[in-house]
């Protein structure tokens, strides 16, 4: 199973709806270059190769949250550091 951290998921599903980097660094409080590290990654640790790639994997695996959905408290997560 993958395990991806609850800012991983956030991150990929603001991806998902389309965000660009600056609009899902200013969601998370970080900086551009933090979300464009993390999200590379996350791509390989999915074993994607694009966005359009990962965004399916993560569909697919049912990662990707659906709305009215608490970001935290679902399968394939672990907490930050673990």
């Amino acid at each position: 199973m993958l395990h991806i951290t609850p800012w991983e998921r956030r991150a990929l599903q603001l991806l998902a709806q389309g965000r660009a980097t600056t609009e899902i660094a200013n969601c998370l409080g970080t900086g551009e270059s933090e979300v464009g590290v993390c999200l590379t990654a996350l791509f390989s640790k999915m074993g994607a190769s694009s966005e359009t790639e990962a965004i399916e994997s993560a569909s697919r695996r049912g990662l990707l949250i659906r709305e009215n959905e608490p970001v935290g408290g679902d399968k394939g997560i672990s907490s930050r550091g673990s």
